[in-house]
């Protein structure tokens, strides 16, 4: 039995839920999110709360019910309060600066790396080390910050490059003679 499923999430005020078929759709006061469930599951909204349960016993099905239970928390979280990364920029020379809807970002490379912004996400730089990414959608802030921290991924001797903050970095010792 799934712990997460059996547990149903709960509508907060000025929250609306609406399941056609097996998708679910959120409207809130920061906007509107969708997600299609698997076959493998049942969601029911009742009144201000929304359930999960399995249409059976596969492991699939019991995969699907926890997931699936997370998935609508995200989506009513998304639309009430919204989700935020903040990176960390470290290293001499390296900072990132908005432009418009591009970030750009000097990482000791021969050029700048310029990052096109993607709809539905807001970046801002308070610092030019800080970069804070927010947007309704749980998976599209996370992938747009991990997107940033490809380009230069902190490294273990000196800890430089672009890390989420509050990440611990593992140093390691240098060469000896």
């Amino acid at each position: 039995m799934s712990r997460i499923g059996k547990k149903p999430v709960e509508l907060p005020q000025g929250v609306t839920a609406a399941v056609s078929g097996q998708t679910i759709e959120v409207k809130g006061p920061k906007g509107v999110l969708k997600f299609a469930a698997t076959d493998d599951v049942t969601i029911a909204v009742d009144q201000n709360m929304v359930s999960v349960s399995p249409r059976g016993t596969s492991k699939r099905a019991r995969q699907q019910w926890g997931m699936s239970r997370s998935m609508i928390r995200n989506l009513v979280t998304g639309v009430t309060a919204g989700f935020k990364k903040e990176l960390e920029i470290s290293g001499v020379g390296y900072r990132a600066q908005m432009q418009g809807n591009t970030l750009k970002l000097a990482l000791g490379y021969s050029h700048d790396v310029n990052f096109e912004v993607p709809a539905g996400v807001t970046v801002t730089t308070p610092k030019q080390t800080e970069i804070v990414i927010e947007g309704i959608d749980a998976q599209l802030v996370g992938q747009v910050a991990a997107n940033i921290r490809e380009w230069r991924a902190p490294e273990p001797y000196k800890g430089k490059g672009i890390k989420y903050k509050g990440e611990y970095i593992f140093r390691k010792e240098g060469k000896k003679k």
